[in-house]
């Protein structure tokens, strides 16, 4: 049965941060910063800037799964700055390095804005099983209510029952309402949450969808049929369309995207559990192959571990 799920349970784990968002960037990416930062720091004690070193900087940038044509790139300017710059000490290469990473990743920095002309706004979400969709859409509720705003969350990962019971417990947790059904139609979950939403006056309505594999086409299809009903239920809809990615699958990710995007239409990535890969430098690729804005950026469990991308804040943690 459709309904409001609601609770005024505390949430778990919402202590004052005792870190700021730097400290907790830098200590999520420490597994990818331990593959550059330590081979690099050997590097940039060199006498001179030479062929050897500069291969050595090519293999450590692909460990860290920036991929060759994003490695090939920051290489290029790299050299095309040495040159220009007249750069002889191999130490000077590290704030080089931070500048061009930064700007390679700046095409990805573009918060989301949640437009006040759309009442309510429609976040659709959508990713494969485990990538952390749930627990994102979570924090992100927890998030738009810390901004004052209401927010509804649509149930429409129907075909596991833990996504929807995962879901509920987040409302639970953050005291905002749940439209779910047991089974059924993820279709028709989606379009009832809009359409409360709409009668209530709410703002953000956040729709999960059934955790799909880009190689599943037949999947795929109804995760694109959601979008449409979501259409029928506000024409000006889906507002925005997050696409979560794990961060630990590294390289398939640029795959994902491309599928998804071609499917339903993605607008904007939520990049998770960087703090559990030494992948961290697939942003790098992304912004190369496939460059989509990086609205949101996990580092961790805690509700404020996950913020909002920013080029350089980036840079500067995986170098530091």
């Amino acid at each position: 049965m459709f309904g409001f799920l609601k609770s005024s349970l505390p949430a778990e784990g919402e202590q004052t941060p005792t870190r700021s968002w730097a400290e907790r960037l830098k200590a999520g990416l420490a597994r990818t910063r331990a593959v550059i930062a330590a081979p690099l720091a050997s590097l940039f004690t060199r006498a001179k800037i030479d062929d050897e070193l500069l291969d050595e900087l090519e293999s450590t940038l692909i460990a860290a799964d920036c991929g060759v044509a994003a490695t090939q790139g920051l290489l290029d300017e790299l050299k095309a700055r040495v040159k220009k710059d007249k750069i002889s000490e191999p130490a000077a290469l590290k704030g080089v390095l931070v500048d061009l990473l930064a700007q390679a990743l700046t095409p990805l920095e573009a918060p989301l804005f949640l437009d006040p002309a759309h009442r309510p706004f429609v976040l659709m979400v959508a990713g494969v099983n485990g990538a952390g969709k749930t627990t994102t859409i979570g924090k992100l509720a927890h998030r738009f209510r810390g901004e004052g705003k209401s927010v509804v969350l649509a149930a429409g990962d129907t075909f596991r029952a833990a996504a929807r019971e995962q879901l509920i417990a987040w409302g639970r947790r953050i005291d905002v309402p749940v439209i779910s059904q047991e089974g059924g139609d993820p279709g028709a979950v989606v379009f009832d949450a809009i359409a409360s939403a709409k009668a209530k006056g709410v703002d953000v309505v956040i729709a999960d969808t059934a955790g799909r594999l880009p190689t599943q086409l037949h999947l795929m299809e109804e995760i694109a049929k959601v979008r449409r009903v979501i259409q029928k239920a506000e024409p000006s809809a889906p507002h925005e369309v997050l696409l979560v990615l794990d961060a630990t699958i590294g390289q398939n990710a640029i795959q994902q995207v491309q599928a998804f995007d071609k499917a339903i239409g993605v607008t904007g990535l939520v990049v998770t559990k960087l703090d559990g890969t030494a992948k961290g430098g697939v942003l790098a690729a992304i912004a190369r192959v496939c460059p989509k804005p990086v609205r949101f950026i996990g580092v961790g469990e805690a509700l404020e571990d996950l913020q909002p991308f920013s080029a350089r804040a980036f840079a500067e943690a995986l170098f530091a």
